[in-house]
């Protein structure tokens, strides 16, 4: 078995109580990781092209509002 395997076969022994305290300590872990390589993409300028082309696209009247 390798890891994923393994972890996958380590949840599906969880009773119901533990799968929700790991469902949200997850939900938790995930939403950081993705806001830290966001606030990453963003301090290396890896989005300043999109945000440039995004504000463009508004000047020029092709943007809606939501």
């Amino acid at each position: 078995m390798n890891r994923i395997q393994n972890i996958e076969h380590e949840i599906k022994k969880l009773s119901n109580a533990e799968l929700r305290a790991f469902r949200a300590w997850f939900l938790k872990h995930d939403s950081e990781i993705w806001d830290e390589q966001i606030e990453n993409d963003v301090l290396s300028g890896k989005l300043d092209k999109l945000a440039q082309d995004s504000i463009l696209a508004h000047k020029k009247g092709r943007s809606k509002q939501i």
